[in-house]
């Protein structure tokens, strides 16, 4: 009944239009209420709330969230979006996947699907419309296609994720995720695929790959900071943590003297945005660290896995359950707070069931994925309709088919865990 209570609280206060930080927060501090007095209640949840924040994987975070502001501001997207339309200008419709290619690359850099929607809408409509591709199609390719860089490193909800699991390593988590990010992204092509002949849409120019040096040359220096991070954080020469201070450095250095494109004077306010965007992340970690504890004094994590696993001994009859309920959760909770409150409640039922945690955190965030670009409360949907300036009803149809090629992929993860685990094998991870 208290985990009911709890929940009930959550969905009120949600319902409210609260925003989730206080949402979890007042959700939290009201169940223990109904059963304690005043000032340990709220004391408890106020220490939940810091040492939940008292780790040193999060500090990379505030680092990689800078890091995407220094790139977004900098000129990456721009020569990244230059660089796909230079390799793929022969295909139908080649600006749908050069949208695609160019999210893939720059979420790698930023490590967030709203800085990609974001910056990669931003040039990239443009260009759609003069090459007479409906706004519509481009506006739900940019929304679909700006989720790969969460499962594509550097991620900071898998760092979320590395937190809320009790442990698991940083480093295999974002080696594991180019296996189904990368899926996702070929997916998405073969939609693109079905979409470009149903609309009859036609290649580009071919001259346009005569601009391939220069333009390759343009853009190499962008795609160094993924081998710079990921090399260092592979070879052991960093932590993860350690390779977010390397990217704020070397996109500073790009930005400033490399492209030219950001000045000393642009600083301060690339600061503040940067520290606005961690504020809104932190507080839901530390108010969903509050939140998750109250559901571990509910023994609400134990309730779930013993119905679970009565359901079923079939581990993939329970991730099926576990994915049909995130996918619900994702319709209406942001990514951040979904991860906190859920992995200790289906972690234990997976590990129980003999499922890999790497592999489970790529199922989550995968299903996450799909309600980032769900209504009511999909962030990078409404981030996508902003930037393209255009109704929702407009954009479904077409998002329905990129939906059916992020369902598929997730399916297929589910079901072959070497997908994710493959990798951080080889590696040793």
């Amino acid at each position: 009944m208290s985990g009911l209570l709890l929940l009930g609280f959550l969905g009120v206060f949600l319902v409210l239009g609260l925003p989730i930080g206080f949402a979890v927060g007042l959700a939290s501090a009201a169940s223990l209420l109904l059963r304690l007095p005043a000032d340990p209640a709220l004391t408890t949840v106020a220490q939940r709330m810091a040492t939940g924040l008292d780790s040193f994987s999060l500090l990379a975070i505030p680092f990689f969230v800078l890091a995407g502001e220094v790139m977004n501001r900098g000129g990456v997207a721009r020569r990244l979006v230059d660089l796909g339309q230079v390799l793929l200008a022969r295909l139908p419709g080649s600006m749908l996947y050069v949208n695609v290619a160019a999210c893939i690359l720059f979420g790698a850099i930023s490590g967030s699907a709203v800085a990609a929607a974001a910056a990669v809408g931003g040039f990239m409509l443009p260009l759609l419309e003069a090459r007479r591709i409906r706004l519509e199609d481009g506006a739900a390719v940019n929304i679909a296609a700006s989720t790969t860089g969460l499962l594509i490193p550097p991620s900071n909800v898998l760092i979320v994720y590395s937190l809320a699991s009790g442990g698991v390593s940083i480093a295999a988590l974002f080696v594991a995720g180019y296996g189904p990010g990368l899926l996702l992204g070929m997916l998405l092509t073969v939609a693109i695929a079905i979409l470009a002949k149903h609309r009859g849409y036609a290649a580009s120019a071919a001259e346009e790959g005569s601009a391939l040096l220069p333009t390759l040359l343009s853009a190499l220096p962008a795609l160094g900071l993924i081998v710079v991070v990921m090399g260092g954080i592979v070879s052991g020469i960093f932590t993860a943590t350690e390779a977010s201070g390397v990217a704020v450095v070397y996109a500073l250095a790009l930005a400033l003297f490399g492209y030219r494109e950001l000045r000393l004077q642009d600083l301060p306010k690339l600061f503040t945005d940067a520290a606005c965007t961690t504020g809104v992340v932190l507080l839901l970690v530390a108010t969903s660290m509050a939140l998750s504890w109250v559901m571990a004094f509910d023994r609400l994590p134990q309730l779930v896995a013993s119905s679970l696993l009565g359901l079923a001994d079939s581990p993939a009859l329970v991730l099926l359950v576990i994915n049909v309920v995130l996918l619900l959760v994702g319709t209406f909770l942001d990514m951040t707070p979904a991860v906190l409150i859920f992995v200790p409640i289906f972690l234990p039922v997976a590990t129980e069931l003999g499922i890999d945690p790497i592999h489970f955190g790529m199922i989550m965030v995968l299903n996450l994925c799909v309600g980032l670009c769900t209504p009511p409360v999909g962030t990078v949907l409404f981030v996508g309709l902003g930037v393209a300036r255009i109704p929702l009803l407009r954009v479904l149809p077409p998002l329905l088919l990129l939906y059916g090629a992020m369902i598929l992929a997730l399916v297929l993860t589910t079901l072959f865990p070497e997908i994710s685990l493959w990798l951080p094998r080889q590696l040793g991870l």
